[in-house]
């Protein structure tokens, strides 16, 4: 009786830091700052994904975003970005762009798999939207995207 009662603590104890963990997580990362780009006519509410922690987490674990919504990857200097999908549940498409705003190129990625997706030259910024988003409304490398942070 006394090894199922430590089996039994042991086990909620292991479910509520798991639970805690990931409530943490999602609160993390609905509490990033935001600002609203614009490819076109289209706007997205863009999460910023800034420090080394917020960057490593991005879109992890979590179930949807809406189709409005997307998150950027601001790195400090221009380099071959690469992204892969590990712990990422939904299908998304990364756009690699450069200190201008210019989409380098548009990967297409599979959710929870280990492939290499890469920026086709050096760039600071990774905006990653759902899936189809940019084939929905046309937009395509060479494409420019306006707001904070980009320069003109």
């Amino acid at each position: 009786m006394k090894i199922m009662r430590t089996t039994f603590t042991a086990t909620l104890a292991f479910l509520f830091v798991g639970y805690t963990a990931c409530e943490a997580q999602e609160t993390a990362q609905t509490q990033l700052p935001r600002t609203t780009l614009s490819v076109g006519i289209h706007q997205i509410d863009t999460q910023l994904a800034v420090s080394p922690q917020q960057k490593e987490v991005g879109l992890m674990f979590r179930k949807e975003m809406p189709q409005h919504e997307g998150m950027l990857f601001v790195f400090e200097s221009p380099s071959r970005q690469c992204f892969w999908m590990k712990n990422t549940l939904l299908p998304l498409t990364a756009a690699f762009v450069s200190d201008d705003g210019t989409i380098v190129n548009l990967e297409d990625m599979k959710p929870q798999t280990t492939d290499s997706h890469c920026s086709a030259k050096p760039v600071r910024f990774v905006l990653e939207m759902n899936q189809g988003w940019f084939a929905k409304k046309g937009v395509k490398a060479g494409a420019k995207i306006t707001g904070r942070p980009f320069t003109q």
